[in-house]
């Protein structure tokens, strides 16, 4: 079992926000792959299905960003999964313009209290990682304001690209491992 996990914050006012996108991405791989993410388990929404060849779980933790590392581990114990072969998180990035991606294999956190969260609880560093940009904070602006704020018009079709590119790099993951992806995707603009 492969385990995709997409971050972002539960109930309907936090729907399209920037931290939201791994929920949004999570959304769009589900439609693509006919897979339903409606069951109740794991402290998340999760569907199973096929991505490929491989046994996916999708799951949107549902215990707010902070503490997205409880939905993660139940899973991967559950599954006996090894993080570092069978896990896929994909959530936002503010050092990145909106839109673009950086898939790694391994490293910190990053200020992300989601992945810090989630680190603490799988006790490992080496995982596969995409990053969706959401663009840099406005000077002078509150951080949670704007992580939580929706995209701008402008913006929302680089954001659209940035979801669709986001589903192949997972695909890629699944099928070619994290450097294929990374090749891939890392340098497109």
């Amino acid at each position: 079992m492969k385990i995709i996990v997409g971050l972002g914050n539960p109930t309907s006012e936090y729907n399209g926000t920037r931290h939201n996108i791994g929920f949004s991405v999570i959304d769009r791989l589900a439609d693509e792959h006919r897979i339903s993410v409606s069951e109740r388990k794991f402290k998340g929404l999760c569907g199973r299905g096929m991505i490929g060849k491989d046994k996916v779980l999708l799951i949107k933790p549902q215990t707010y960003m902070n503490l997205s590392g409880e939905s993660v581990v139940e899973a991967l114990h559950y599954y006996k999964c090894d993080p570092e072969e069978d896990l896929i998180i994909i959530y936002d990035d503010i050092d990145l313009d909106v839109g673009r991606l950086r898939i790694r294999g391994k490293g910190s956190a990053g200020g992300h209290n989601g992945m810090k969260n989630i680190i603490a609880h799988i006790g490992t560093e080496t995982f596969a990682r995409i990053r969706v940009g959401v663009g840099a904070k406005p000077p002078k602006m509150d951080l949670a304001d704007y992580v939580l704020g929706h995209f701008h018009t402008e913006e929302m079709l680089a954001i659209e690209e940035g979801r669709k590119q986001a589903c192949e790099a997972a695909e890629v993951i699944l099928s070619e491992g994290v450097e294929a992806a990374m090749n891939q995707f890392n340098a497109k603009k």
